[in-house]
């Protein structure tokens, strides 16, 4: 069997085991969901519900299901599912109508799921999230979640000009314009991470900056273009010198990961892209050097950290495949998705969470594995449609 018949092979399974569960599952952080934290004390001490939260996604025994806690639709899920059917339908031609019917059924799903109130389309995650430095109730928005799903459906409109993606596109950079706090350095800025909040986050504002860009190149009104310059330079003036990112300033998170430089690679490049801006193509290129010879092995494994291999974490495997795609790394791509196959994949049309260096976390769960990689290898599979053997 060929890669491209082994990868689609994957690819109809995780499929089938996706649309079996409708579209629902677990998450690593939903713990707050079970009724007990409902309870009085639990409901609102900050210390016992983030460390819970902490602590139980780190249980590699699925405990969800005595707690109470049921599987929902996780948003994101649904927009790395939009983008995923999308690239299918192009290199799966046979099964475009499928595909096609699957974005308007999910697309229609993500409109009721879309968090009200707010300048415009925008959507967080189906859980209580105690981060931090922010308390983010259920469905409060975030320019992460509604980055993600916006570039799904940016995809989506890129390839097929639907309008009804256009209007939803710029209702969603209306709500990162209008209600998302701005923290200011000189007449720079970054996006905080949802409406309740100042976090300055880069793979989080740089997000926003995306979303922007797309909506710049199809209205071509100058105004969204301005304002994603304004905070990619706050990025790009904050770059370390190595070409690294921290994960936030201001705080205690100075820590460089894997998938989050990679969200900052990813953004910015679409940012150059899109608005032919090319002078930051050196802090992409610096970006993307640190990335390659720091956040990986010397044998092609991606390393968690800078510092650190393990966890070996579904949504850091997937997303380095999809990084390494898109900047042409195709054979360490491949390496990367085989190596996904053999430490991640259970066999049965779904992925694990992570492999530690003393067992494997099986339980499944849809937005952080399994999407992800849905989204990694027919991603891989679009890009390399004339290529790959």
């Amino acid at each position: 069997m060929n890669e491209s018949h082994k990868f689609m092979s994957v690819i109809l399974s995780l499929i089938k085991y996706i649309r079996e569960e409708n579209y629902k599952g677990y998450d690593p952080y939903d713990v707050l969901n079970s009724p007990i934290f409902k309870l009085p004390i639990l409901r609102s001490n900050k210390i016992i519900r983030f460390f819970s939260q902490q602590l139980f996604r780190r249980v590699p025994i699925n405990l969800r299901p005595i707690l109470g806690i049921k599987k929902e639709i996780n948003p994101v899920t649904l927009g790395l599912c939009i983008q995923s059917y999308t690239y299918l339908s192009f290199f799966d031609e046979v099964n475009k109508d499928f595909y096609q019917n699957e974005i308007k059924d999910l697309l229609n799903k993500l409109i009721d799921l879309s968090s009200k109130g707010y300048s415009g389309y925008c959507w967080g995650y189906n859980f209580d999230w105690e981060a931090r430095y922010a308390k983010i109730p259920a469905y409060t928005p975030t320019v992460v979640a509604t980055g993600l799903i916006t570039n799904g459906l940016f995809e989506y409109y890129r390839l097929t000009q639907n309008q009804q993606v256009k209007e939803i596109l710029i209702s969603s950079a209306n709500f990162v314009l209008n209600d998302l706090n701005r923290s200011y350095e000189g007449d720079t800025f970054c996006f905080s991470y949802s409406p309740n909040d100042w976090q300055k986050v880069y793979n989080a504002t740089m997000k926003g900056a995306r979303l922007l860009t797309q909506v710049y190149s199809i209205t071509q009104n100058k105004y969204y273009l301005d304002e994603a310059e304004k905070t990619v330079r706050f990025v790009v003036n904050n770059q370390n010198k190595d070409g690294s990112w921290f994960y936030s300033k201001g705080d205690a998170r100075r820590w460089v990961d894997n998938f989050h430089t990679a969200y900052v690679l990813d953004a910015l490049d679409d940012f150059i892209n899109l608005s032919g801006m090319a002078q930051y193509k050196v802090y992409l290129t610096r970006g993307l050097n640190y990335y390659i010879q720091n956040l990986f092995t010397p044998n092609g494994k991606p390393k968690y950290y800078s510092g650190k291999f393990y966890p070996v974490d579904s949504t850091e495997v997937a997303q380095s495949a999809i990084t390494l795609t898109r900047f042409g790394f195709i054979n360490k791509a491949k390496f990367i998705l085989n190596f996904a196959l053999k430490n991640l994949y259970s066999g049965h049309g779904y992925f694990y969470y992570q492999k530690t260096r003393f067992f494997t976390h099986k339980i499944s769960f849809m937005r952080w594995s399994n999407a992800y990689f849905l989204l990694a290898f027919s991603y891989f599979l679009f890009k390399n449609i004339n290529d790959i053997e």
